[in-house]
């Protein structure tokens, strides 16, 4: 059994640093240093990605915070209308996702860019940087399953459960490794990213049926089921259309100058 110990928050004069911050703050610089390299590496202009991050992380911060709060605890809405705007205040990893994703639609498409020809980057980046993420879940323990006694329980307080931020974080560096040690291969060229949305959503479709339904402070279920749940019947569906469509020829990459220039 895996001791419980809830990491500190660290006080910086009258800023209080939380530890999951932290993580999320070191995932997200992570996932962009390798979004970057993966795109050289491929001989794609890094720009559009260094372009797309703070839209992407601020848009993903947004919804996610509403994803957490009109999907996952809509009892907090009582607290006032201006809890729309605390993102601080509760944030959920699919809906940071989805910010992402819309995200990364409207700026690809603005700058006329095909989004497939840096889906193998974003896969190579997004997946360890969420990793690292959610070991800050796993560092608060704000994600409590049902009790048990399996060998990898976490010892809380009121007896030994799964952690579900652990677990997540364990499949995604897993998944981290199997799309690293494919990304050569000339046939998963270009179906990286939905063949991590196919692993994920198999992941975290099973992990939160694991949650805590005995706690004061649970997850909302529709039928049975968390919002993410439903969210993976989304992935999946993208996942096999990505593996199954013909692959596309690549664009034309930017010339060595730009490239170069780029990587800041």
């Amino acid at each position: 059994m895996i001791p419980y110990w809830h990491a500190p928050s660290l006080k910086l004069g009258p800023l209080t640093i939380e530890p999951f911050g932290i993580f999320v703050a070191v995932g997200i610089l992570l996932a962009a240093r390798l979004l970057g390299r993966q795109a050289q590496r491929q001989g794609l202009d890094p720009t559009p990605l260094a372009d797309y991050a703070p839209w992407g992380v601020g848009v993903g911060v947004l919804v996610g915070h509403w994803v957490h709060l009109f999907f996952y605890h809509p009892e907090e809405l009582a607290k006032g209308p201006l809890q729309i705007l605390k993102v601080w205040d509760g944030l959920s990893s699919f809906g940071g996702l989805v910010g992402g994703i819309i995200a990364a639609i409207f700026f690809f498409r603005h700058r006329k860019l095909r989004f497939n020809d840096y889906a193998d980057a974003f896969a190579l980046g997004v997946a360890p940087g969420w990793a690292v993420a959610r070991l800050g879940c796993f560092a608060v323990h704000d994600h409590p399953g049902v009790r048990t006694d399996f060998f990898l329980a976490v010892a809380f307080p009121n007896g030994p459960r799964h952690d579900l931020g652990m677990y997540d974080a364990i499949a995604l560096f897993l998944i981290s490794g199997l799309l690293y040690a494919l990304r050569d291969v000339e046939k998963m060229k270009g179906r990286l990213l939905p063949l991590l949305s196919l692993l994920y959503a198999a992941c975290r479709f099973s992990f939160d049926f694991l949650r805590a339904t005995d706690m004061n402070y649970v997850d909302a279920r529709y039928f049975g089921l968390t919002p993410a749940q439903y969210g993976c019947f989304a992935l999946v569906a993208y996942g096999v259309w990505g593996l199954l469509r013909r692959r596309e020829s690549r664009a034309p990459s930017a010339p060595p100058g730009n490239t170069l220039g780029a990587a800041r």
